[in-house]
């Protein structure tokens, strides 16, 4: 028995929800009244360089399994409004680059900062870009050029997408809709060993978000165009040394495989604590993706939602404030210390002391909303968001909701008050690898949840009667 079909009959896709409209048959919306362009480019480092997202790598990366890829999902209401999502397989998106991204994309194509959305699938065998992680390696300096290189180039690389998607802007009809997979296990609350035989017992722990959020795009006569899809669960099925998008790039290559000529956009969910578990062989990555795009067919294969009306977007970012900062002495102390990233990020705030005083109390947090007509609304957070945060604002803010991780900067982990009172690698320890000064301060999560409903109250209240 085959990965896939071992992954099938333990009952890992199913359906969920019941909609209104078909969208691959003639009824709906007038085609002309609504347009939708897609586009990819290939990402896939050309020369040998540092992968991201394992702190035990000691060497540069050796092949490719699978390329990487950057796609664009261009939609146009029929007033012209148009909102571009962006997905990457890549581990994480730095704030500057995200801003000079977006910046370009204003200048060249009229699109404000909040109608695009840059997306990472998290995937932990693409390369470091930028300045995301790098405490996390001790690179030299022809590896540090080339990450340098490679971030140039995916700016460019980012923008042309988007510019190849508008010109391929044509009448479509779009519509959404929902599944359920259940492979992503919360590695907070179950040890990796223990997972089969947990299954098997129904005996998993902790939460989970399961929902599997389609949106797809096809042209007037019913044929797919495009689909995105998102899921909450870590792309760390695999940690060999060969570039891969791990199991969300085999999903959206399977996908396109269903479907000639159409794109498939995954983006990921909030799932900052959740693993695909069990792991480790390209065979399960595989079967993880052949799983996911069987419960995206799934919802392609039944009536969806028309979306119809308008487009809404909002963004705006928060002042998202640190627990007690490092004094002087103790960063100078840890500057010394044998560890690499202890000592690389003490010295980079060694540096922020030395040019503006003292390092920041607070970091500019990104919350997106995106209203696709009247029953979608669609919230982006940014960093590494455990699942406590899209299950809390789905059932304050439902109907019709979904929640983005892991969108338009990837800073940090993202604890809910839960998880950052537990500690442990997502309640703090991995901000020594981003780089940030400290934990987080202790109202985190009411916060982001506050920006995220007074955002989506702004995106829903812009609807005319």
């Amino acid at each position: 028995m085959t990965n896939a079909v071992r992954l099938r009959s333990l009952g890992f896709v199913w359906l969920a929800g019941c909609f209104l409209a078909p969208s691959g048959r003639a009824d709906g919306p007038d085609p002309a009244a609504w347009k939708a362009g897609a586009a990819r480019v290939k990402i896939t480092p050309e020369r040998p360089m540092w992968m991201s997202g394992y702190v035990a790598r000691t060497k540069p990366a050796d092949g490719t399994l699978i390329d990487l890829w950057a796609k664009a999902l261009v939609l146009e209401d029929p007033e012209g409004k148009r909102l571009a999502l962006v997905t990457m397989d890549l581990v994480g998106i730095p704030r500057d680059l995200s801003q000079a991204v977006c910046a370009d994309l204003q200048k060249q194509y009229g699109l404000p900062r909040e109608a695009v959305m840059l997306s990472v699938s998290h995937t932990h065998t693409g390369p470091v870009v930028g300045d995301n992680l790098r405490s996390m390696y001790d690179l030299d300096a022809e590896q540090q050029k080339l990450v340098e290189d490679y971030a140039a180039e995916l700016h460019k690389n980012l923008v042309a997408v988007v510019g190849k998607a508008l010109d391929d802007l044509a009448p479509a009809r779009v519509a959404w809709g929902g599944g359920h997979v259940t492979f992503a296990v919360n590695r907070r609350n179950n040890k990796e060993e223990d997972i089969p035989k947990l299954r098997e017992r129904g005996e998993l722990k902790g939460p989970v978000d399961h929902d599997v959020p389609v949106p797809s795009v096809r042209d007037p006569a019913g044929k797919l165009r495009a689909v995105a899809f998102g899921y909450a669960c870590h792309a760390t099925v695999l940690n060999s040394m060969q570039w891969s998008g791990d199991y969300p790039g085999f999903a959206q290559l399977e996908l396109e495989k269903m479907h000639p000529g159409a794109v498939g956009l995954f983006w990921a969910g909030c799932g900052g604590d959740q693993n695909p578990l069990p792991r480790r062989s390209v065979a399960l990555a595989e079967g993880y993706g052949r799983t996911l795009a069987d419960g995206v067919q799934a919802v392609l294969d039944e009536p969806m939602t028309p979306i119809t009306g308008y487009l809404r977007s909002t963004y705006t970012e928060i002042d998202l404030p640190f627990a007690d900062l490092p004094s002087r002495d103790q960063l100078v102390k840890d500057s010394m210390d044998p560890k690499y990233s202890v000592a690389a990020r003490a010295k980079r705030l060694l540096e922020q002391i030395d040019k503006k005083g003292s390092p920041a109390g607070a970091y500019p947090y990104p919350v997106q909303v995106w209203r696709l007509g009247p029953g979608l609304t669609w919230a982006a957070l940014g960093g590494e968001v455990v699942v406590d945060y899209s299950l809390r604002l789905k059932k304050e803010l439902r109907p019709g909701l979904w929640v983005a991780g892991y969108t338009n900067d990837v800073m940090a982990y993202i604890p809910s008050s839960r998880v950052l009172k537990e500690g442990g690698y997502e309640g703090g320890g991995a901000m020594l690898y981003y780089g940030l000064p400290a934990v987080w301060g202790p109202r985190t999560e009411e916060l982001i949840v506050a920006a995220a409903h007074e955002q989506v109250a702004k995106a829903r209240g812009a609807e005319r009667p």
